[in-house]
């Protein structure tokens, strides 16, 4: 029976270290708590670092045994590891970029050597309690490189992969020197999961930028596979929360903060130290509200909780002496001997004393500058079960994108700190009771269980999508039926179109003029007795008439406005009209003066916007004004308006291939017929033909057609094995 194993840097239990011996402790932590379930089913087990760099081997085989009664498998490392591939690669270069401070990265090959190897230990570790047909779920920034090692030894497995910090820009993300291999391996999972839509979208960005990646939407299409990237916005177990703010030792913690700070009102801050978290930026805008509000002095406190974190760093070291020259700054500037404006602890609470400050706190301050969701603002919402508390926000923490009842910043705009602090602390309580409501309901319905139940399904879902394409790209097994129905049929018709089918797509449309390798194949087709062969493409009918001059092919040009049999002259569909074209050509020259790259090509009956040399997302951009622009002259002219493979065509709505393939299949029967196609243009011919036509889409298998091929070069392929097939037809 098949598991899911969960893979995170970190083990959901820690070693610690005490004096001469180690013990086991509980991570705290919204990823151990909503992972709980999963973990708990069947045979499912977690893999990750206990937290400590243990020697010893009989200390190693020790913690493994009582570890594995949990069903927790530890990857002990040596302390060059730690220092190599967490200190180093991920905290000096994945950090600071993710979170956009380029300046503080720090591209050490020898980090990045030890990135790949301690990843590569990961995925060893794996293989040694994984099967095939396992469910690989992989967390974090710090192994971005083990799906892709995964999926080059276990192929089939289904594997997800969880990113908890944010995912820069293609601009950014494009500065480490490694990007490619981080993307290469990322893209070794089946489904990619962030915080929000812009983490996506950024992710999006750089893969199809930086590797060969193609994507429709949120959809990529990598070698072989289908790969979803979808935002999964992580919640927290608000049950557990609210339950803890009634509990005897919170209600008593309460009883003591209140009695401590009777008559003032309490603004929480809590925080780990970094530099992502915009605590000093945060206690400049306190101190901006201070100084123009006096006369909330003494009826209000900062009550700031910065837990350590790196403080031997030299970078966080710095941030830690900056704040604490702020802190005192504040409380000398503003402070009397019965008030000190800024309560600061620089150390770690248990989880009860954090509910107790959730409880008390008026205002909660959550203000990072750069944050993948930030679970404290949710926690302090879960909390407040008397529905009060005023939540003020980032706009750039993930959290923000969900909790829009709460004050939302700019966190490097202290003056509009300053102002939300103000606004909150003369919130009405009906204003500040329907907010949080709003705000409650959200965080109790998408909690962490619900965060975990849709990420699998999700992945389920990833792995069905996978099977159903596979089933419809032409391998071997397709491959063979299509070539045993073509060598019994007495009667084909092969529908081809030509760019991007027969031909690669050319940044020049007058480049892709027919190679001889692709004369040769076209007539061997052709000097079959049985096949009748039929060009269909939205070419001009001169441009074919130039290629294919004296070739014995039928030829359809313009998506049917000409035709052309062998040895006859082209044929001009009747009853077509071109009063429109001076009025549309004025508008799209129009876009094609400011889009760079951008042409318009004028065929008999229609006129082509090509934006192939422009800019990658300037020219969808345009595009889609272009179209948008472009619906009133269709609806008031009776046109047709089509958006293809990096180009926007609009013609006369009585022309498309489908209705050029009715008029050949009027004139002729045939008992087997070959349909390919790479454009939207060749999804009308699709839906044309009879349901037992072999139709096949290039590219993408998002189409009408009952198969698809990966790329253009496949089609050459699949033609020349019809040639050498190319046997007298079974008698029947």
């Amino acid at each position: 029976m098949s598991k899911t194993i969960i893979v995170s840097n970190r083990l959901p239990i820690k070693i610690i270290e005490e004096g001469d011996h180690y013990t086991l402790q509980p991570s705290e932590g919204g990823l151990a708590t909503g992972l709980a379930s999963i973990h708990a089913e069947g045979e499912n087990s977690w893999i990750g670092w206990p937290g400590v760099s243990i020697v010893d081997a009989d200390q190693r085989a020790y913690f493994t045994s009582a570890l594995k009664k949990k069903r927790l498998v530890p990857l002990f490392l040596d302390e060059e590891e730690i220092k190599g591939f967490y200190e180093g690669f991920s905290n000096e270069v994945l950090w600071p970029i993710f979170h956009y401070l380029p300046s503080y990265a720090n591209y050490d090959l020898s980090n990045w050597e030890m990135y790949v190897r301690v990843n590569e230990k990961f995925r060893d570790l794996i293989l040694e309690h994984a099967d095939p047909d396992d469910t690989i779920w992989v967390h974090d920034y710090q192994l971005l490189l083990l799906p892709g090692l995964l999926r080059k030894v276990l192929p089939e497995a289904s594997i997800g992969f969880f990113q908890h910090i944010p995912f820069p820009s293609q601009e950014l993300f494009r500065l480490i020197p490694w990007r490619r291999e981080l993307l290469e391996g990322m893209l070794g999972a089946d489904l990619l999961g962030f915080h929000t839509f812009d983490d996506v979208r950024h992710f999006i960005s750089s893969a199809t930028r930086l590797t060969s990646t193609n994507n429709n939407s949120n959809r990529l299409e990598v070698d072989d596979r289908t790969v979803f990237v979808e935002p999964f916005p992580m919640g927290i177990d608000s049950k557990r929360f609210s339950a803890l703010s009634s509990e005897e030792p919170v209600l008593n913690r309460i009883a003591e903060l209140k009695a401590n700070f009777a008559d003032q009102k309490i603004i929480l801050s809590i925080d780990r130290l970094d530099y992502s978290k915009g605590i000093t930026q945060r206690l400049e805008a306190f101190d901006l509200f201070l100084e123009e509000n006096p006369d909330f002095h003494k009826r209000v406190t900062l009550y700031m909780v910065v837990v350590p974190s790196r403080d031997t760093v030299p970078r966080y070291r710095e941030l830690k002496d900056q704040i604490d020259r702020l802190v005192g700054h504040i409380n000398a500037k503003y402070g009397a001997y019965d008030w000190y404006p800024v309560a600061y602890f620089y150390h770690g609470y248990p989880v009860e004393e954090i509910s107790a400050l959730y409880n008390v706190a008026d205002i909660c301050l959550v203000t990072p500058m750069r944050d993948g969701m930030n679970l404290v603002s949710k926690e302090y919402v879960a909390s407040r079960n008397d529905e009060t508390g005023v939540l003020i926000l980032s706009e750039i923490a993930g959290a923000a994108k969900e909790l829009i009842d709460a004050l939302i910043v700019n966190p490097n705009d202290i003056h509009d700190i300053r102002d939300a602090l103000l606004n909150a602390l003369n919130m009405p309580t009906a204003e500040m009771k329907k907010r949080m409501k709003a705000m409650r309901e959200l965080v109790f319905k998408f909690n962490v269980q619900h965060w975990a139940t849709l990420f699998m399904n999700k992945l389920q879902e990833t792995k069905n999508v996978q099977s159903t394409t596979k089933a419809r790209l032409v391998g071997a097994n397709i491959e063979q039926q299509i070539i045993d129905q073509y060598r019994r049929a007495s009667s084909r018709l092969l529908l081809l179109d030509y760019d991007g089918t027969l031909v690669g797509f050319q940044d020049d449309i007058d480049k892709a003029s027919p190679d001889e390798e692709l004369y040769q194949l076209l007539d061997a087709l052709e000097a079959d007795m049985h096949n009748h062969l039929v060009i269909i493409s939205g070419r001009k009918h001169s441009t074919l008439e130039k290629w294919f001059q004296g070739r014995p092919y039928s030829l359809v040009a313009e998506h049917g406005v000409w035709t052309k049999e062998p040895d006859a002259d082209w044929r001009l569909k009747s009853g077509l009209s071109n009063t429109w074209k001076e009025e549309v050509s004025t508008l799209m020259e129009s876009y094609a003066d400011r889009t760079p790259g951008a042409f318009v090509e004028e065929k008999s009956f229609s006129l082509a916007w090509h934006y192939r040399k422009v800019q990658r997302d300037l020219g969808t951009l345009r595009a889609h004004e272009l179209i948008d622009n472009l619906r009133d002259y269709s609806a008031a002219y009776g046109l047709q308006l089509l958006d293809g493979d990096k180009v926007v065509e609009i013609r006369s709505a009585e022309v498309n291939k489908g209705r050029a393939t009715l008029d050949i299949l009027h004139e002729n029967r045939y008992d087997f017929i070959l349909s390919i196609g790479d454009d939207r243009t060749d999804e009308d011919t699709f839906q044309a033909l009879p349901t037992e036509a072999c139709t096949i889409k290039v590219g993408t298998e998002v189409s009408a057609a009952k198969f698809y091929l990966k790329r253009q070069r496949d089609v050459r392929v699949l033609l020349t094995k019809l040639v050498a097939s190319n046997k007298p037809p079974v008698t029947q």
